[in-house]
């Protein structure tokens, strides 16, 4: 299952901004759309990463995962 997500990007001024709109908190600003593309792929992964350990520490020792898809 591949995930998709998507960005919001508008440039303002000589820098390019761009966020995430399913996630909060991920956002970015670069020099270049390639950049911030870029970024913002890292940036999300991280989020990501970060999330799914934060979930798992909070389950503690016993816990089910289950796919939910929309």
């Amino acid at each position: 299952m591949k995930n998709q997500f998507t960005a919001i990007i508008k440039q303002d001024g000589e820098w390019w901004l761009g966020w995430i709109e399913e996630i909060p908190g991920v956002n970015c600003q670069e020099a270049t759309h390639e950049e911030l593309i870029e970024s913002l792929k890292i940036t999300l992964q991280e989020a990501l990463a970060f999330n799914r350990e934060e979930a798992l520490l909070n389950a503690g020792a016993y816990y089910q995962e289950e796919l939910i898809a929309l």
